[in-house]
């Protein structure tokens, strides 16, 4: 049964740091391109951060760029969002997102993303 999991959502105040993991079974992460979306109440979902096959190429949106980063371990089948001076803004369900579809390769749009995790929840508040 092919899997993501998140974990590590919660509550942190302004200026806070947290770090996500996506943990994949049923299948291995090694060739294809995993993202990190969020979705807030009455907003679209959106694009926080992907990563290719290796790690060896990253997105971020510009909200997130600077504070976020995106990385993964093939050997753990786990990809990790590290998130540092988190502001109310970034409250959202944040979902890991895998493109089984495409090898080596890079993607930005979500329905490319053909798997999906439920989702952890983070919130930003004092």
């Amino acid at each position: 049964q092919v899997q993501l999991v998140e974990s590590g959502g919660g509550l942190v105040q302004p200026g806070g740091s947290l770090r996500l993991s996506c943990a994949a079974s049923g299948f291995t992460l090694d060739y294809y391109a995993i993202a990190w979306f969020r979705q807030a109440p009455g907003k679209e979902r959106e694009l926080v951060a992907t990563t290719n096959w290796n790690g060896g190429a990253t997105y971020y949106s510009d909200s997130v760029k600077g504070r976020f980063t995106i990385s993964r371990d093939n050997t753990k089948n786990t990809v990790y969002l590290q998130m540092n001076d988190l502001k109310p803004e970034d409250t959202a369900v944040y979902l890991c997102a895998a493109d089984t579809r495409t090898e080596y390769g890079m993607t930005y749009v979500a329905p490319e993303y053909d798997y999906w995790g439920q989702g952890t929840q983070v919130t930003v508040s004092s």
